[in-house]
């Protein structure tokens, strides 16, 4: 598999762009990431149910240092709700492990491209139609959100992504503010693909097929070149969040899971 110039600026411009975004949107960048790391693969002679269960966990693999840039960026704006994090991060690493370690492995490829769509485009929905949580609807305790964060974490796992697919929606279902919402998923994006990151790294360490520069799932030169640059722009994504009005901020995080989800959508019906 060539490692060329042009595979490198392709990556790169995915890292600037994937980093805004996680940023502005709290979602870790995954969700951007799996569909044009998948069809950077399969590019390159990837067996597409190969590639796409190498987007994900290379993806989830970026995630762990896009999630720091971005929480720095939030945290400095009082905006993460550390008491939401602590609520929810023992589930997340729970179902994390689970994923990564167990079911990961067992599912077909473009099983995992359709469950991809499919949440992806569920929470698109939610948030296109900004429907308003009822006043008394406030967060679970202890046990429902340890039940909370088990599922935020297993599905991430599945799908690669760091958790705002479903952490956004849920917080502000639970009424907390948008933009609150928005920098805890940018805090809890850390556990999860930390978690799912050894989880991929052990479980796909005997696969004989897998391409040169490989460490498990994860496609090790897309993991350098991502990271490096999504870093740069997390913190810009993290300023415009803020400067977004409540609304616009939920359309935008709307259409670009819906872009995303089509795609996908595709490529677990033609892998």
């Amino acid at each position: 598999m060539p490692f060329d110039i042009s595979l490198i600026l392709a990556l790169a411009l995915l890292g600037l762009v994937t980093g805004f975004l996680a940023g502005l949107l709290g979602i870790g960048g995954g969700m951007i990431m799996v569909p044009f790391v998948t069809a950077l693969l399969s590019a390159r002679g990837v067996a597409a149910p190969l590639a796409i269960k190498m987007a994900i966990a290379t993806s989830m693999a970026t995630i762990v240092f896009t999630s720091i840039s971005s929480v720095r960026a939030h945290h400095k704006r009082g905006a993460v709700r550390w008491d939401i994090v602590k609520g929810l991060a023992p589930g997340i690493v729970l179902g994390a492990a689970l994923a990564s370690l167990g079911v990961f492995a067992l599912l077909k490829g473009s099983s995992l491209a359709l469950l991809f769509a499919l949440f992806v485009g569920f929470s698109a929905t939610q948030m296109f139609l900004d429907k308003k949580p009822a006043p008394s609807q406030h967060l679970p305790g202890f046990k429902g959100q340890a039940a909370a964060g088990t599922l935020i974490g297993f599905l991430s796992g599945l799908v690669g992504a760091g958790g705002g697919f479903i952490s956004v929606p849920f917080m502000v279902w639970c009424n907390v503010a948008i933009h609150n919402a928005v920098a805890t998923s940018a805090a809890l994006g850390f556990p999860i693909a930390l978690a799912n990151v050894v989880g991929y790294v052990v479980g796909g360490a005997s696969l004989p097929d897998l391409p040169p520069y490989s460490w498990g799932y994860v496609w090790l030169p897309a993991l350098v070149v991502i990271a490096s640059c999504s870093v740069l722009t997390a913190p810009f994504g993290a300023t415009a969040a803020h400067q977004l009005p409540v609304k616009k901020l939920k359309r935008v995080f709307a259409l670009v899971l819906y872009a995303l989800a089509c795609y996908m959508l595709y490529r677990g019906l033609t892998a």
